[in-house]
């Protein structure tokens, strides 16, 4: 079983150096497979992100429908924009991981399929400008799944159950951690940039437009990588989030038993209940 409390990993992560470390000697107890076949596996998903980023930025990746595809190639090859090339870098990262999984394409959920463009347009872009190596990666995505866990065992990864607040309001509380322990931040640092991305993104409803994991589900990767990277900005300034991370997954979980089932993946409230996405499912 994964952590159930940051409190728990962060004291875990103080005996064994990191929350990488404590991840993994969590993992390697209870699956019995040993700390480098574990690494190993953790490669093998890194090499599926990296590869649905590039497929994505193609600009091949079409869904069925017809409402994604494209858009991460657009950004991608776009102009720098205002904010320079790495922001969207990211952001064209995300929107191709997204795309991809749109077009039922191969993705790591990450904490899903619906959110899995947030972590990868988060890492990938951040290592590259860091120069991090590989382990190091690794061992940031190590950090996600451990904060993965904690968000699982305490509240929800599902948007039927708790709204697009728990797909890519998680993603980005799992990039904000990751990336701090990227760029060799402390793991309380990490508990922090959690804690910031979550807030941000609580009450965030799910309403697909025609049932599909596309609009706006796509877009909304690369808007949660956009609060990642805000999250870790100020967590690495120095600045703290007042309540803990456990407390805000619990409020998480509140918010979205709260939600009324029109905003959790009914397609029935929200963006889903609009005039123009009506008509949308109607010519589907």
């Amino acid at each position: 079983m994964a952590y159930t409390s940051f409190a728990d990993l962060l004291h875990a992560a103080q005996e064994h150096g990191s929350i990488a470390a404590a991840a993994v000697h969590l993992e390697s107890l209870e699956s019995g497979h040993s700390p480098a076949e574990l690494r190993e596996r953790m490669r093998e998903t890194l090499a599926v992100m990296r590869a649905a980023v590039e497929e994505g930025r193609t600009g091949s990746p079409r869904s069925r429908s017809g409402l994604t595809g494209g858009d991460a190639a657009r950004l991608h090859d776009a102009p720098v924009g205002p904010l320079g090339h790495e922001f969207a870098g990211a952001l064209a990262s995300a929107l191709a991981v997204a795309e991809v999984n749109a077009a039922m394409g191969r993705i790591v959920a990450a904490p899903t399929g619906g959110a899995s463009g947030v972590l990868p347009g988060v890492l990938l872009t951040l290592a590259e400008r860091a120069g991090a190596g590989e382990d190091a990666v690794l061992d940031a995505l190590f950090t996600a799944a451990a904060v993965g866990g904690i968000i699982a065992a305490r509240a929800s990864l599902s948007g039927a159950a708790g709204g697009c607040q728990a797909e890519i309001g998680s993603a980005a509380a799992m990039a904000a951690a990751a990336g701090i322990a990227l760029l060799g931040g402390a793991p309380e640092v990490s508990g922090h940039a959690a804690s910031l991305a979550m807030q941000g993104l609580l009450g965030l409803v799910c309403d697909p437009v025609g049932g599909l994991v596309e609009v706006p589900c796509v877009a909304r990767n690369a808007t949660g990588t956009a609060v990642a990277l805000a999250a870790i900005e100020m967590a690495l300034a120095g600045i703290t989030f007042p309540i803990p991370f456990d407390e805000v997954v619990d409020a998480s979980a509140s918010v979205g038993r709260s939600l009324p089932p029109s905003l959790r993946e009914t397609a029935i409230g929200g963006l889903a209940g609009t005039p123009t996405a009506r008509e949308l499912t109607r010519r589907d």
